[in-house]
């Protein structure tokens, strides 16, 4: 278990930037370690830390699976992270594309609007 949540901690580096994950550690309490201690073990120390698919592909896949199930607050932090999973612009259009198709069509809209402004914001100084 601990050598996934090391790896897990690397990963989650890797993809989200030290600055949110420093953000995050700094900001956790008793309250929520356990929780943040699940994600970085089972989301970064096993999904995420998988060679089968590449990131990028990943990235493509989670942006999708997050505007599907309507969980619309976790996008800006995931568009934010294909700088480094290597996900264009392009990429995430085409992921939101089978959102319309295959989760609904409001659902890809109020996704890609958020998508917009995040990489807006993230060409701004």
């Amino acid at each position: 278990m601990l050598e996934r949540t090391a790896k897990g901690m690397c990963v989650r580096r890797e993809v989200l930037g030290d600055d949110h994950v420093d953000t995050a550690e700094r900001e956790k309490t008793d309250f929520d370690t356990p929780f943040q201690d699940l994600v970085t073990e089972g989301a970064w120390g096993t999904v995420w830390a998988s060679d089968k698919i590449t990131r990028r592909e990943r990235s493509m896949i989670t942006l999708a699976l997050l505007a599907a199930t309507g969980n619309f607050e976790e996008i800006p932090m995931h568009i934010r992270a294909t700088a480094n999973t290597g996900a264009s612009e392009q990429d995430v259009v085409e992921a939101f594309q089978h959102v319309a198709i295959y989760a609904g069509v409001p659902r890809a809209n109020h996704a890609l609007k958020i998508a917009k402004k995040t990489f807006e914001d993230m060409k701004t100084p």
